[in-house]
């Protein structure tokens, strides 16, 4: 435990955990809504399928969205821990509470949004949610982990988060260019495919070295790419160019990855503050 991190709780600290709890409990509501519980239509069925693996050349194969059931089970699982006495009053978990709190409100609204077919309105709240979690992993690096549980709880659970977000981010805007009949510019569809993969690569690029080799924030934004990838090699909707380009973004992320974390575990320093 970093006791330098930890002081004397006061009654904003009991109102910061509430809201994230609060927050949680409506972000897996919206989950069950998104996934067709509830009375709700499957995010890959709503906005006439406008985010189905075969609407755009960005969107991911089905199976890739299974990562959504290991981010919410982590959003719960650090909902839960944020509530627990030692956290209470952490420096940390109190920069931390309420940008994590409307990441899950932002979560559920997109949700909301694509289920009333407001896909203009999807594009605004993820690039929101993408801001959100961004300035979280800054916090996250600013402030060291409590312990092995904090590191595997929360930096595990938003760095999964941030880079599958970064994914569906691209792919988002992609569903709505495309309903709104987006000619390209003059650059064929597998042209822009190519640059936006280029894009999400260059995201995960900078997170990996930015946050020194992180390896959940990589992890998922590479499980994106890859299935990008399957999508466009499978299915409907084929296109090698966009899949050789996402399989090789995928490569170029976590090889950078690994490169820089291999260099910094030679400061010990460095390797006790990385999840």
């Amino acid at each position: 435990m970093n006791s330098a991190a930890i002081s004397a709780s006061t009654p904003q600290d009991l109102r910061r955990q509430l809201v994230v709890a609060a927050s949680a409990v409506f972000a897996v509501i919206g989950s069950f809504i998104g996934s067709g519980a509830a009375g709700g239509t499957p995010i890959q069925n709503a906005s006439n399928g406008a985010l189905a693996a075969d609407a755009t050349l960005i969107a991911p194969y089905g199976p890739a969205f299974s990562i959504w059931s290991v981010v919410y089970l982590g959003l719960v699982a650090y909902a839960v821990w944020q509530f627990l006495p030692a956290q209470k009053s952490a420096r940390r978990h109190r920069l931390l509470g309420y940008p994590a709190a409307a990441s899950l409100i932002l979560n559920a609204a997109w949700i909301l949004s694509i289920q009333f077919d407001q896909l203009w309105l999807s594009v605004p709240i993820i690039v929101a949610l993408l801001a959100v979690l961004s300035w979280i992993f800054v916090l996250l690096l600013r402030n060291k982990p409590l312990n092995i549980w904090d590191v595997v709880v929360t930096d595990g659970t938003m760095g999964l988060y941030l880079g599958w977000v970064c994914v569906a981010t691209a792919a988002n805007i992609a569903a709505v260019l495309v309903s709104a009949g987006f000619d390209g510019f003059g650059l064929n569809p597998e042209g822009w495919a190519v640059v936006v993969v280029a894009v999400a690569t260059a995201v995960g690029i900078a997170l990996a070295i930015y946050g020194k080799g992180r390896l959940a924030p990589a992890a998922s934004l590479c499980w994106g790419l890859a299935w990008v990838a399957v999508a466009r090699l499978n299915g409907d909707l084929l296109s090698t160019p966009t899949a050789i380009a996402a399989l090789v973004g995928a490569a170029a992320v976590a090889a950078v990855t690994v490169v820089v974390r291999l260099r910094g575990a030679r400061s010990p320093r460095q390797i006790a503050a990385r999840n």
